[in-house]
């Protein structure tokens, strides 16, 4: 302790470390518990037959081969919309936008849009796609829902990557004669390329992890289907499946064992978002 603390302030300053250090102890304990819990849980029950096959009702076979599909498929989907659009939209709000207010109005929205409730957009999506739009229950009706709630992330992501890039890096360009497109395409974007992928890798996240909006939009089923036609056709991803073999089928080992590959593959998207800014942070700083 520092002298000249009163007696009053050390105690204090000792109950908040303390306080702290029970908050971190039970953070990470909870983690620990959940993660040991599942995987204990779900890896025993995993197997090839299950990752390769799909469900046979007939011979009473379970198998998850749709539904890793249908989960690749929707994240395909959704990315192709979903970039273009947020990394497009913070480059007009942050590099081209001249009205203030509106790009405040924007912001405050896309922070509202954040923060709705993911059954609400399922709702939305299958009032606007399903059956306004006549998309039915399908695949891609669910990975357009997705987009909706996915682009205030990627946008914001995306804008406040390219605030950390100096204004003298553009004034700079602006001063040996490039053109504002030319600026942004090859000094704004690049330096901060690793925020944008680092947004974009998250988002695959919360893609891979929704449930309740595609519960509404792409269905439950578990056909395997090509890339194209799966997107036209009803299909659960592992989210819906792990909530259809435990809820309506009472099959809680192999719930545990798609919540066991969800829990990996989260895992392995955390990794790879934090090894990529740091591999995109290094080249930048050289």
């Amino acid at each position: 302790m520092q002298p000249g603390i009163s007696k009053k302030r050390r105690a204090y300053i000792l109950l908040m470390r303390i306080l702290m250090w029970l908050s971190v102890a039970l953070t990470a304990g909870l983690v620990l518990f959940l993660v040991t819990y599942v995987m204990a849980k779900g890896l025993p029950e995993i197997s090839w037959n299950l990752l390769t096959t799909k469900p046979s009702y007939l011979s009473g076979n379970i198998g998850i081969l749709p539904d890793i599909l249908n989960t690749v498929y929707i994240i395909i989907a959704a990315l192709i919309f979903v970039i273009p659009l947020g990394a497009g939209a913070a480059v007009y709000l942050n590099e081209y936008a001249r009205n203030k207010k509106l790009v405040a109005v924007i912001e405050y929205a896309a922070e509202t849009l954040s923060g709705i409730p993911s059954i609400i957009y399922g709702l939305v999506g299958m009032l606007f796609f399903c059956s306004f739009l006549d998309m039915q229950t399908s695949l891609l009706a669910g990975a357009l829902t997705l987009v909706i709630m996915n682009l205030p992330t990627v946008l914001r992501t995306t804008q406040e990557s390219l605030k950390t890039v100096p204004q003298s890096y553009r004034e700079g360009a602006f001063g040996l004669g490039a053109g504002k497109w030319r600026v942004i395409r090859t000094v704004v974007l690049p330096g901060c390329v690793d925020g944008i992928i680092t947004g974009c890798i998250l988002s695959v996240g919360r893609i891979l992890g929704e449930s309740a909006a595609l519960l509404f939009t792409a269905g439950f089923a578990h056909a395997v289907h090509g890339f194209f036609e799966g997107l036209n056709s009803a299909g659960a991803t592992l989210t819906v499946a792990l909530y259809v073999y435990a809820k309506e089928q009472g099959e809680f080992g192999v719930a545990f064992a798609i919540a066991a590959i969800l829990m990996v593959l989260t895992l392995l998207i955390q990794l790879a978002a934090m090894l990529v800014g740091r591999y995109f942070k290094k080249r930048r700083d050289l």
